[in-house]
């Protein structure tokens, strides 16, 4: 596995069935590691919190063994696992589409990918205009 400097915003799908711009997609080498954590714990999801303790750094916690509720926003699904983000991080990204990458490193304590060797990284880039006013609404805020 290399590390780049720079992963175009097309290495996934960027559009649901309805058109509407996808919020969070994957990189092939995510969707691999996501393969990986759950053929060793089963079904996974992310959350994104922005705060302390590896908040910069989305978290793989296995379905179940992270609650989440009003104080979150579901963005989607990456890899078949679905990706949360805090309502107050969502405020500050929501004109951000979100690309989980995989990099070198040690991943986040709680988090599954920890001990691989690799951890997940999230890549972002603005929403065009366009984007953001397909997205209004899209997200049950």
């Amino acid at each position: 596995m290399t590390e780049t400097a720079f992963i175009e915003h097309t290495t996934a799908d960027h559009s649901g069935i309805d058109g509407t711009p996808l919020r969070v997609t994957a990189t092939p080498a995510a969707i691999a590691l996501i393969e990986e954590l759950r053929a060793d714990h089963g079904a996974v999801m992310f959350h994104q919190s922005g705060g302390c303790c590896d908040g910069s750094s989305p978290m793989c916690y296995p379905v179940g063994e992270f609650l989440t509720g009003d104080s979150d926003v579901h963005l989607g699904q990456v890899g078949g696992a679905d990706f949360w983000i805090s309502r107050p991080q969502f405020q500050v990204w929501k004109h951000t589409h979100l690309i989980l990458d995989v990099v070198r490193g040690r991943g986040g304590m709680f988090s599954l990918e920890n001990g691989r060797d690799k951890r997940f990284l999230i890549r972002s880039r603005l929403f065009t205009e366009a984007e953001n006013t397909a997205l209004e609404g899209a997200c049950k805020i």
